[in-house]
This record gives C-alpha cells, sequence and structure tokens, in this order.
C-alpha cells in the first residue's frame, strides 16, 4: 500500500453540506394542487421517468436556482429523492417540492384545469423554445434519458419546442437541457427595466 503524498487528499466542496440520515419524501399530488392555488403565477417543472439519479440532482439543483415551485414526477421508471440526488443536488432536494403521482397524464389535466400551460420538449417539434412565450402560469416537460417523452405526455402538452443544435449531436442530456429551458423561462419572466 502506498503511502498518502501531502496535499494530494480530495478538497473540501463549500456547496456539499454533510450527508444526514434524514430522507426528503416526495409529496402527494393533492399538496401539489395546493401548491399551485396558493401561487399567483406557478413555475413547474415534469420530468417524465428521468432514471439518472445524477440527473436528477443536477435538475433540482437548477431548478432551485431558477425558483420553480415544484418538480413533477411518475412514480414508476422514475428516480426517487436518493442520497445520490440529495448529495448532487447540493441541498437542493431538501428545499424543491418534489411530487411524485400515480398518473402523469391525469396530473397534467389537472394542473390544465387549473390554468397551468405546459411546454414539451421535443426534437421534432417545429418552433424553436424562442418563439415560445414563457410567461404566466407554467410547466416545462423534460423527457427521458434515450427515449424523451412518452406519447401520452407529449399528447398532454400545449406546445412543444426543440433547443437549436449547431453542431453534429442530435440532442443535449437531459440535465443539461432543463437547465437552457428553466433560464430561458427565468429570462422571459424577469420584470423589464
Amino acid at each position: 500500500m502506498k503511502p498518502k503524498r501531502p496535499g494530494r487528499e480530495a478538497r473540501e466542496n463549500r456547496h456539499v453540506k454533510p450527508a444526514t440520515e434524514i430522507v426528503v419524501p416526495s409529496m402527494v399530488e393533492e399538496e401539489l394542487m395546493r401548491i399551485v392555488a396558493e401561487t399567483p403565477v406557478p413555475f413547474l417543472l415534469v420530468l417524465d421517468c428521468v432514471q439518472d439519479p445524477h440527473n436528477l440532482g443536477a435538475i433540482l439543483r437548477t431548478a432551485d436556482g431558477a425558483g420553480v415551485h415544484a418538480v413533477i414526477a411518475p412514480k414508476d421508471k422514475q428516480v426517487a429523492i436518493t442520497e445520490t440526488v440529495r448529495r448532487i443536488s447540493v441541498g437542493a432536494a431538501d428545499h424543491v417540492p418534489f411530487v411524485q403521482v400515480t398518473n402523469l397524464a391525469r396530473t397534467m389535466e389537472r394542473l390544465k384545469d387549473a390554468g397551468v400551460w405546459f411546454v414539451g420538449t421535443s426534437d421534432r417539434a417545429e418552433k424553436s423554445l424562442y418563439e415560445l412565450d414563457l410567461k404566466g402560469p407554467l410547466a416545462l416537460v423534460m423527457g427521458a434519458e434515450e427515449k424523451g417523452m412518452r406519447r401520452l405526455t407529449e399528447e398532454n402538452c400545449d406546445f412543444l419546442a426543440r433547443l437549436p443544435m449547431a453542431g453534429q449531436v442530435e440532442c443535449l442530456n437531459v440535465s443539461v437541457s432543463a437547465g437552457v429551458c428553466l433560464y430561458e423561462a427565468v429570462r422571459q419572466r424577469l420584470p423589464e427595466a
């Protein structure tokens, strides 16, 4: 066994809080509807079967920074809040309401009835994200790694948007796409100076 050389230890990351044993359970649909009812202009994020805990952690961190009121995901085929998700989110998993629902399409319909508009991301969309109005009650919808949104989820979106891709790759990682979309919405929602 080699002796450790001085100065070779990993440096402390000021963004990562020490792990605790507390696991934050996901909220239920009724709590989501209460949040939407109490929020004048809801800003939501829907994840359709994101399975990588690193992606979910990064998405929750970005959602927290963007001021998202809740992140919604199905109970099946979706990663939950694990210790890895909490660590990658650097605390955001403890603050951003995470709602897991049994039937995502039904929840989307309930949110539509409450006045929320859905903008889904799709490589097949005709309009660019930058051509859409992202102000007002909004839920951005991100699909799973590799497969994107499921058919019924896509059909429940009011609008579909694509991210312009100038290079050779066809699409971005879901956590990167979420960041681009969330912050475009933030930009549009800023009060005009």
